[in-house]
Formats: C-alpha cells, sequence, structure tokens
C-alpha cells in the first residue's frame, strides 16, 4: 500500500481525508486507483494532476514507478512561467 498526501482542494474530494493509501506499483495505477476509491478526484483527475514523489515532482510520469516506502504528495496540476 502507498500512502499518499493529498494537497489543498483535493481533500474535499476524499471527504476532508489529509491522507489516503492504496495499492499501486507507478503514478498511473496510483491515479485509476484513487479515482475508483475516491470519484470525487476523477474531475480534478481529469484536469490533471502533479505528483511529488520523494521530493521531486512530475507531470504525466505515467509509468514512475512508486515504492511502498515512497513519500507521495497529490497537489492540484501546477503551472507556472
Amino acid at each position: 500500500m502507498v500512502k499518499v498526501l493529498l494537497w489543498g482542494s483535493l481533500r474535499q474530494a476524499t471527504g476532508g481525508l489529509a491522507e489516503v493509501e492504496v495499492e499501486a506499483a507507478n503514478f498511473k495505477q496510483l491515479l485509476d486507483r484513487l479515482a475508483v476509491e475516491y470519484p470525487g478526484l476523477k474531475p480534478q483527475i481529469a484536469r490533471g494532476i502533479s505528483l511529488s514523489l520523494d521530493g521531486v515532482i512530475y507531470r504525466e510520469a505515467w509509468f514512475t514507478e512508486i515504492g511502498p516506502d515512497s513519500e507521495v504528495v497529490l497537489m492540484p496540476y501546477m503551472t507556472g512561467g
């Protein structure tokens, strides 16, 4: 199981939970399982999600491996410039 910390507005989609656990080996599996277990996250996942994995922020890194002891933080899609 992977512990996932939810950042900001994503917590609203899980009933206020700041941390959830799902079974996933990569970023895509993580998002797919979160969408099933927490349907309120589906719209945000469709808009885009950023993932911080052990302090490195990824966007659309679907098959990046997630270890069971990895620090995973999910955030609304980050843009900048």
